[in-house]
């Protein structure tokens, strides 16, 4: 059995961490570049950094933040945000970044998922999936979002996730619009859904509130990995004690 990780997620805007609640109501949670030295010193298994207004602002991702994260850690960095060409993959992979995580640009030109795949390798090439529920004739279903949740796109989800992977794709970020930043619990019915209907690691987002929140979609969402903010940036939970829960609870942890 492959080792579940434990991922958190550095949502910046304007040089700061910030957290807010389905997309909205941001509140700063501090510097990235010190929370960075902070998570990797805890332990945690990956870090995803999310400039989180570069695609609303059409601008670049923050190059300078990365550079400083990448010389400070030493652990597996996706990062996210405006990216928009297999060049901008380039210049993230070259400031430090091991992974690029593309959204918005993804819906718009899929070819640029294939691509980058060509270019780089499919384990660079994340998949940021920012899914919201929808109500159908076909019982329950998610719609993907773009441009940091503020556009709907009418696409389902779990077909999105099934065309990305098919181009080249080598892992999906998953974050439920609905239970983000409101700690009541990941969207386990999602991430299972689109754990199934894949290939490649899913890791779920969105949601986390305690310990057994991350336990559940790891077990029930089959999810491969668990992506957390609040509850680790406001100290609610270390990594480390995180990390124990589940090795006690029987999931494969790296300690």
């Amino acid at each position: 059995m492959l080792t579940k990780r434990i991922i958190p997620c550095l949502d910046v805007k304007d040089g700061r961490v910030v957290k807010g609640k389905s997309f909205v109501g941001l509140q700063d949670a501090g510097d990235p570049v010190a929370l960075a030295r902070f998570y990797y010193e805890e332990g945690a298994d990956e870090l995803v950094f999310l400039d989180i207004t570069a695609t609303p602002e059409g601008r670049d991702t923050m190059v300078d933040i990365v550079e400083q994260i990448s010389k400070e850690v030493f652990m597996p960095l996706t990062v996210g945000g405006g990216l928009r060409s297999i060049e901008d993959m380039r210049r993230m992979l070259r400031a430090g970044a091991d992974k690029v995580s593309v959204n918005t640009a993804a819906v718009l030109n899929p070819a640029l998922i294939s691509e980058g795949a060509q270019q780089f390798g499919s384990q660079c090439v994340v998949i940021a999936i920012d899914a919201k529920k929808r109500q159908s004739d076909k019982g329950r279903s998610w719609e993907v979002y773009v441009r940091s949740g503020q556009k709907s796109t009418g696409i389902d989800a779990l077909e999105w996730a099934k065309k990305a992977v098919d181009l080249g794709a080598g892992e999906i970020l998953l974050t439920s619009m609905d239970a983000d930043g409101h700690q009541a619990g990941y969207d386990v019915e999602l991430s299972a859904a689109v754990s199934a209907a894949v290939s490649v690691p899913v890791i779920a987002s969105g949601g986390a509130g305690s310990l057994d929140d991350l336990y559940r979609v790891l077990t029930e969402g089959k999810a491969d990995a668990v992506l957390a903010a609040s509850i680790f940036h406001y100290g609610t939970y270390s990594i480390s004690d995180t990390k124990k829960f589940l090795a006690r609870k029987g999931l494969p942890i790296r300690i």
